[in-house]
């Protein structure tokens, strides 16, 4: 069965995949990953802008929409809805068979918006009644301008993936954002047990950052900590999780039937080559939580990871290296704030630069 199928039946984590493009499609390769134990599929602008630009798949449909008259925005946003209603498709029976609880795929309102309230939210809606499939999640940034969106978006019964998440304080408003939704959503007459929502906390982006901190301090107490932070964090938003879905508060959703939003571990494949291939992988492993991997991450696991609850195992261990790194002048909360900005910045750059691309394209169509 492979070990992508162990850690959900075992482990009770989803392996999802954390790519998608047209060619995958209809080659085939997306419908063999599924029966290969993918269970969802996440998409970004910036994923999809290496789609876009690297290959001819797009072509025929882009320049059919332009010769009709549609923008250079208008005719990606359309070449986006295809991928992802196709991919919708592909995994709708793991919708069916887990009743709604699996087989999700994540599409990201424009990236220019992660600073705007009401054009998110409203873009939201937009995709949601575009697309209009129960296993779709609408991906919105984890950002304070993103927060109220977030539980808008929630208690009109729309899917949420709340996504550029780095920091515990952060996460702890996320998850009040989520019962907020809910709660309104109940207050609507909705029928909470069709929402889902799950939080994508970014991973070895935190190690990255926080391993360049720890070169610059230069101590031997500081590189005993390289490659340490980014899963102690990951490991902490879990506990807090947990802490979480203990409260009285989440226990009166939970009775009308609200589903827990899963925490999702992104960012996962190993950007220091010095460490394990599945580090944010094998280290992260419990109930209720979906990891996202790119294809390379998932064949790794299938060949070196290994399946054991590791998630909630040492919640001691990872508190202790949270608090050596704010001993020896790594402020965390400076470190998530940093990583939210320059993921904002990342996405925005690389939806901007496909426009760009994309127009070029236009213009040779048109010549």
């Amino acid at each position: 069965m492979g070990k992508l199928n162990d850690l959900y039946d075992q482990q009770g984590q989803s392996p999802w995949l954390d790519n998608l493009k047209r060619g995958w499609i209809t080659s085939g390769e997306l419908k063999r990953w599924i029966d290969r134990g993918v269970r969802g599929i996440t998409s970004n602008p910036t994923i999809f802008a290496k789609a876009i630009s690297g290959a001819a798949d797009y072509d025929e449909q882009f320049g059919s929409l332009i010769e009709q008259g549609a923008s250079v925005e208008q005719s990606y946003w359309e070449l986006v809805k295809q991928d992802i209603e196709d991919a919708l498709a592909l995994l709708r029976p793991f919708y069916d068979e887990t009743n709604g609880h699996d087989g999700f795929v994540s599409v990201e309102v424009a990236p220019q918006l992660a600073r705007d309230t009401s054009g998110t939210t409203q873009m939201a809606r937009d995709l949601w009644a575009q697309i209009e499939e129960p296993n779709l999640l609408v991906k919105i940034p984890g950002t304070a301008e993103g927060l109220p969106s977030i539980t808008e978006c929630l208690s009109e019964g729309i899917n949420i993936n709340v996504t550029l998440l780095f920091g515990l304080e952060r996460y702890a408003e996320v998850i009040d954002a989520y019962m907020q939704g809910l709660e309104g959503a109940l207050a609507a007459g909705r029928d909470i047990s069709t929402i889902d929502s799950v939080a994508s906390f970014f991973v070895s982006r935190v190690d990255t950052e926080v391993d360049r901190r720890l070169d610059a301090i230069g101590t031997d107490a500081a590189t005993a900590l390289k490659g340490k932070a980014a899963v102690a964090n990951a490991q902490l938003a879990y506990e807090l999780f947990l802490q979480r879905c203990d409260s009285d508060r989440w226990k009166a959703l939970a009775a009308k039937g609200a589903e827990v939003q899963r925490p999702l571990w992104a960012s996962t494949s190993t950007k220091n080559p010095d460490y394990p291939k599945t580090i944010y992988v094998d280290t992260l492993i419990g109930p209720d939580t979906v990891n996202t991997m790119p294809e390379q991450t998932l064949e790794d696991f299938e060949n070196l990871g290994t399946i054991a609850r590791t998630v909630d195992a040492d919640f001691a261990g990872a508190h202790r290296v949270i608090d050596q790194l704010g001993e020896i002048g790594v402020d965390m909360s400076d470190v998530t704030r940093t990583l939210e900005e320059e993921g904002v910045a990342s996405f925005s750059k690389s939806f901007d630069e496909l426009i760009t691309s994309l127009e070029t394209k236009a213009d040779q169509l048109k010549g």
